[in-house]
């Protein structure tokens, strides 16, 4: 949840790309994800992987830690292809002990293929919520069409979700003060399960309880199924269309690369 909190916080730092309406990098990140999951040439990806990253220092985000939050996603797709060798069919260039394990060259591709095609997409995503703040980027979603539900249900989640922390902060340093601790191992295991499954049917209720506070006091403002939430007119300017142009023309140079140089 520090992590929510922080990604809002970058995300709305005074920069060039954070001053973009919100609809033209959600778009230009849906084009770099497609084309990314679509491309099967390495080097067209790495110098995609080098465009968002400088979109990032763009942003004013800090290369630190726009690295780092790459790095925590990329371990679950990393996995995924490292095992993509030993399973997928090619000439074998490698074979383990006892002939059962062996390593192809189509394999050793098809690793590093889906391991630059994750790394893009991550990127992407970092950049759109580094420099669109969550509930900028609800809003965007809306405007280009996402279904009224499911953005009431986005936007709602973004509001209250900093809320139920602060509630969760509240517990937890009220049984600190209580000198309790999770990892103090001189107390009773099933003691100290017992609490933590206490604190957790505790958020629940908390949750459920102003979840119908929240909606009470909707109604009584006159909210229906009919309600649509209100969202202030931004006007898409020059540097907007500037920004969506050059990340088309960007896709459209490397295809044309992968197509008739490389």
């Amino acid at each position: 949840m520090k992590g929510l909190t922080e990604i809002d916080r970058e995300a709305r730092k005074e920069s060039f790309m954070n001053n973009l309406d919100g609809r033209i990098k959600l778009i230009s990140a849906i084009l770099i994800i497609v084309y990314a999951v679509t491309s099967t040439n390495l080097l067209i990806l790495a110098i995609m992987e080098v465009y968002l990253l400088v979109l990032i220092y763009l942003s004013n985000v800090s290369p630190k830690y726009a690295l780092k939050r790459i790095a925590l996603v990329i371990p679950f797709g990393g996995f995924v292809a490292m095992i993509q060798p030993f399973f997928q069919p090619g000439n074998v260039i490698w074979t383990g002990p006892f002939e059962w394990l062996h390593i192809t060259d189509y394999g050793l591709f098809f690793g590093a293929l889906l391991l630059f095609r994750v790394t893009v997409s991550v990127t992407s995503i970092v950049f759109l919520s580094s420099a669109t703040s969550m509930q900028d980027l609800v809003a965007s979603a809306q405007k280009l069409g996402v279904p009224y539900q499911l953005a009431m249900l986005l936007n709602l989640t973004v509001r209250y979700l900093f809320f139920f922390y602060d509630q969760l902060v509240n517990i937890l340093n009220a049984q600190s003060t209580r000198c309790f601790d999770i990892f103090n191992k001189k107390t009773a295991y099933n003691w100290r399960l017992r609490k933590v499954g206490e604190t957790i049917t505790m958020m629940f209720i908390r949750a459920f309880e102003q979840g119908e506070n929240v909606y009470i006091s909707m109604v009584c403002r006159g909210y229906s199924e009919n309600t649509r939430i209100y969202r202030e007119k931004s006007k898409i300017d020059s540097k907007d269309y500037v920004f969506l142009t050059t990340t088309i023309l960007v896709i459209i140079s490397l295809q044309l690369v992968n197509m008739f140089v490389i």
